[in-house]
């Protein structure tokens, strides 16, 4: 006798984000810009790809890609970035240009085991839109 399991409905990009978003903290530009000039610990980090990074990001931001976050955050891995995996126990920002790859980046980097993760909502659309600086390279 065969059982078979009732099919499942394929996730879409827009359901990864949502369920995501479920289970992270956001931040508005304006908590962010607070946040920058209260916790000196802060570890901001641009998860977008090179070419969007030098074309503006936030001042002090790491760029960690997206595709390279979880071997950055791996103190483990060949391909490990100290400045990110040896921020487990300090407040991270992660941001990308509207806020979804970042709520992505946000709930993985939870999973990781880091302890004080946030996203920036919006991104940098939304950061630039409240007139706050970008550093263009």
């Amino acid at each position: 006798m065969s059982t078979t399991e009732p099919r499942k409905t394929p996730k879409t990009l827009a359901d990864f984000i949502r369920e995501a978003r479920s289970r992270i903290r956001e931040l508005s530009a304006d908590e962010l810009e607070e946040m920058i000039d209260e916790r000196e610990e802060l570890l901001l980090v641009d998860v977008r790809e090179a070419d969007e990074y030098h074309a503006g990001h936030i001042p002090k931001a790491l760029l960690i890609p997206r595709g390279m976050l979880e071997g950055a955050a791996d103190p483990n891995n060949k391909h490990r970035l100290e400045a990110l995996y040896s921020a487990r126990q300090r407040p991270v920002v992660v941001y990308c240009e509207t806020g979804a790859r970042s709520a992505l980046a946000a709930d993985t980097l939870q999973e990781m085991g880091f302890e004080e993760v946030y996203n920036l909502a919006g991104g940098t659309k939304m950061w630039e839109a409240e007139d706050l600086p970008l550093v263009r390279d």
